[in-house]
């Protein structure tokens, strides 16, 4: 899935952004996938730690009473150099509501870039933010079409106002061009619209002397304590490098010790730091070849940050030395004298440090045995890993730009949610209702088979009106013409034969009284129809008659019952004629789950395979059947089990 995050183009100018538009495309699936990656990206991008000590803040123009003032700052490059990214910091102001955001960014600018020989260059950004300024203390990173350059120039074209004193003002903590991992504006002299009187904090060389608002905190790397010195290293103090090789060294970047993590801090940010230091660089160990690469004097702590760097002449050397000539001047309670430390020293050659992991030897004992000289080139600081400055700003950009798409992914994923409980809550209803139009037609299905079956009944018994009265009134009446022809033989065989189709005829009627006794709902008391039939057919026979369960024989469905009472009068009809029995017993047990019907007589036992009526009954039933003969080798044991139907129906 493609990043969301997105470039805004405006006249050549790339800025990171948000597409809200293509995240409100997204379906449920690709958001949540998002949210997944946001996530993940988080996790591995640096933090943001703002640096709480005391150092320069970067430039600030005069105040305005309203926005539309013209304001630029010119960096003009020792030499033509190659471009390709410009990066914008911010001032940071600490709002009480808010929390940290930025100050007196500008709401629209120009960025132009030239040669020389041409004072005005070409446009490579312009940027509008409309009515809503710049918040976000992230760095703006701008990636730009490689161009070569001598100088470049931001032109603010409308102002935003501060929120001290709410004046209209531009201001910037850090102006950045990169070419590949180096800042080419690094240092640089810095020509401004309008003449102000700057302070320590505040100048326009403060916009290019590398320090920034943050304070490293990269999201990965293990901890590192920097190397630091104990009391009294002397006038001087020295820490030599041996790169192990030829490197062609243009830069020298020093990482302050860190103060942790306490607020408000120990010391003011300069502990540790050598108030002017030499930099050597040679080829033979004992630097009897030693060329002097760079010499710095710091004047006051303004010119102190966590991260400082400094470009000079290429030179191409093995062996490097930092030599504190006024080395930091301790003071506490107990004891007083000179310092030196640092939490780490990168030595550049094309754009890598050379001096990572390298062997560092102090001419001074360490402060603890906690501390090592490895700390110094280790690429660690106390928050992780030690990031090429470029990446880091870079970093800082994405997250910033993460952090403002994730409650937009947030708020549309909810706003999905939204939707489909609502569709599920009107998908509950519709189900509802589907339940009421399914149990109105269940209702109306029982009504008309109701109306159909008393219409059956009523036609059976028109029938039977109808059909079997006229039959047997008439056979009355043949009978009757048979006595008056009993001399009259033709006439006689006659009458009988039409009396023989006749009772043809009625005999098809009477079967139809079966179908007619379920229709009318037969054998509602099932207990006393079978109890009645068993007193009438066994009448000359010792029986008896066990019920268990009796309330729950009640509740089984019409037919059920009708279907049980035929098969039992079957079995004692069977009895009668074919067993010869003196004794029957029956018992009947029923549950809410299965009928248990056992007839047992000491006849002759049965001789064939099951009879066809009492099997054909069974399987009506769905109930199996089983016919043996009883322990005692006498007799006839008709043993049926009628088990519960589907849904619970018996």
């Amino acid at each position: 899935m493609l990043s969301l995050i997105t470039v805004l183009t405006c006249t050549g100018a790339v800025l990171f952004g948000v597409d809200v538009t293509s995240i409100r495309q997204l379906s449920l699936a690709h958001l949540e996938e998002r949210l997944v990656e946001i996530e993940q990206g988080l996790e591995s991008l640096a933090y943001f730690s703002l640096n709480s000590g005391v150092g320069p803040i970067g430039y600030r123009s005069m105040a305005y009473d309203a926005p539309d003032h013209f304001e630029w700052v010119q960096i003009n490059l020792e030499q033509t150099r190659r471009i390709d990214q410009i990066v914008l910091v911010p001032t940071v102001w600490r709002d009480m509501a808010k929390g940290f955001v930025a100050d007196g960014f500008p709401v629209a600018f120009h960025l132009r870039v030239g040669r020389n020989d041409d004072s005005y260059g070409r446009v490579v950004a312009d940027y509008d933010f409309g009515d809503v300024p710049l918040e976000s203390v992230a760095p703006l990173v701008i990636p730009i079409e490689s161009v070569e350059a001598d100088w470049i120039r931001l032109e603010a074209t409308r102002l935003s106002k501060r929120a001290r004193d709410h004046k209209y003002i531009f201001q910037l903590a850090e102006i950045m061009a990169f070419e590949g991992p180096y800042n080419q504006a690094l240092h640089q002299p810095v020509a401004i619209s309008r003449k102000i009187y700057p302070s320590n904090a505040w100048g326009a060389a403060c916009l290019v002397d590398g320090i920034l608002p943050y304070a490293m905190n990269a999201a990965y790397g293990e901890k590192s304590l920097p190397m630091i010195s104990r009391v009294n290293v002397g006038e001087t103090a020295t820490i030599s490098i041996d790169l192990e090789a030829n490197y062609p060294l243009s830069r020298l970047r020093l990482h302050a010790v860190d103060q942790g993590d306490t607020m408000p801090r120990a010391f003011q940010g300069d502990f540790g730091i050598p108030q002017a230091f030499i930099l050597e660089g040679a080829n033979q160990p004992d630097f009897s070849d030693a060329v002097r690469l760079l010499e710095v004097r710091f004047n006051d702590i303004f010119e102190m940050g966590p991260i400082m760097e400094w470009a000079f002449p290429e030179h191409d050397c093995q062996y490097v030395r930092l030599v504190a000539t006024k080395p930091y001047m301790y003071r506490s309670e107990r004891v007083s004298g000179t310092r030196i430390g640092f939490a780490e020293l990168e030595l550049l050659a094309e754009g890598a440090n050379v001096a990572l992991d390298k062997m560092v030897t102090p001419d001074f004992r360490l402060s603890s045995d906690l501390v090592t000289r490895g700390a110094l080139t280790d690429g660690h600081n106390l928050s992780g890993q030690i990031l090429p400055i470029r990446e880091w700003m870079e970093q800082l950009a994405k997250r910033s730009a993460l952090e403002a798409e994730r409650p937009l992914v947030l708020a549309q994923i909810s706003e999905y949610y939204a939707v489909q409980k609502k569709r599920f809550r009107l998908l509950a209803w519709l189900i509802a209702f589907l339940l009421v139009l399914v149990v109105l037609a269940t209702f109306y299905a029982r009504m008309a088979r109701q109306r159909r079956e008393a219409s059956i009944r009523e036609r059976i018994a028109a029938n039977l009106h109808d059909e079997l009265g006229a039959n047997l009134h008439a056979i009355g009446l043949f009978g009757d013409l048979a006595k008056d022809a009993v001399d009259r033989k033709e006439e006689l065989v006659d009458t009988l034969d039409r009396m023989r189709a006749l009772t043809v005829r009625t005999g098809k009627a009477a079967r139809n009284c079966a179908n007619l006794l379920e229709a009318q709902g037969f054998c509602d008391d099932l207990l006393f129809e079978m109890k009645q039939d068993m007193d009438h057919l066994l009448a000359d026979l010792e029986h008896q008659f066990v019920v268990e369960g009796e309330n729950f024989l009640q509740q089984i469905q019409r037919r059920t019952r009708l279907d049980l009472y035929l098969f039992y009068k079957e079995a004692l009809t069977n009895i009668i004629r074919h067993s010869g029995a003196t004794e029957v017993s029956t018992t009947l047990i029923a549950d809410a789950k299965v009928i248990r019907l056992m007839v047992i007589d000491n006849g002759h036992g049965i001789l064939d395979a099951v009879p066809k009526a009492l099997a054909r009954r069974a399987r009506l039933l769905r109930a199996d059947l089983n016919i043996d003969t009883p322990e005692d080798g006498s007799g006839t044991r008709v043993y049926l089990v009628v088990k519960k139907r589907r849904f619970g129906v018996l």
